[in-house]
């Protein structure tokens, strides 16, 4: 049921991201990209992070990825995952597995801090994220707008390892994922559970 997403899933993965840029504030977007955006943006951030999605009967219901929280080097060990469901697929366990496959991948790939941007008001992803053992941070009252409204901001985050020295940098999830074998049965395994 999780599967790596491909450049043909980008349809189906913006048809869920774009009600949550209409309707919710759980997006800071303002405006749903078009697709050939959306393409470059997939394709940007698989350079270098997975991108998961969680398929049913030929049918997507949910999709997670990571991508660079920050652009300077000393941040290269820290990612920010961020996983979307269509409303059906919600409260049946989907987004906890794909974050666990999510954050098997990036335990691999070499990364060390996860970081959740939750807006302030979104107390179910907030309550998520504990439970997946994000801790709270920090608290940016009132820093996004949108709707009318000023909105406050969440930064939790989770080690996934214990901050040691690395002896290298992450490694590219294009390099990682040529051992698809590995990677199908973490895949495979975090499906079932």
């Amino acid at each position: 049921m999780i599967r790596i997403a491909l450049e043909s899933d980008v349809s189906a993965i913006l048809n869920i991201y774009a009600p949550y840029i209409l309707t919710s504030t759980a997006t800071f977007e303002y405006d749903v990209p078009s697709e050939e955006a959306f393409l470059r943006r997939f394709r940007s951030i698989t350079a270098q992070f997975p991108w998961l999605v969680w398929e049913e009967n030929g049918k997507i219901l949910g999709y997670a990825y990571a991508a660079a929280p920050y652009e300077r080097a000393a941040f290269s060990w820290c990612a920010e995952p961020s996983v979307y469901l269509k409303p059906e697929a919600r409260g049946r366990g989907i987004a906890q597995r794909l974050y666990a496959a999510l954050e098997e991948l990036l335990k691999l790939q070499g990364y060390q801090v996860l970081y959740a941007l939750i807006t302030a008001e979104n107390i179910p992803s907030l309550r998520f994220h504990e439970k997946q053992g994000y801790v709270r941070s920090v608290h940016f009252a009132d820093c996004g707008f949108k709707f009318g409204r000023w909105l406050g901001l969440i930064w939790m985050e989770k080690r996934l390892k214990s901050v040691e020295i690395p002896s290298n940098m992450p490694v590219p999830w294009r390099v990682l994922v040529q051992d698809i074998q590995r990677i199908s049965d973490i895949l495979d395994n975090l499906s079932l559970s």
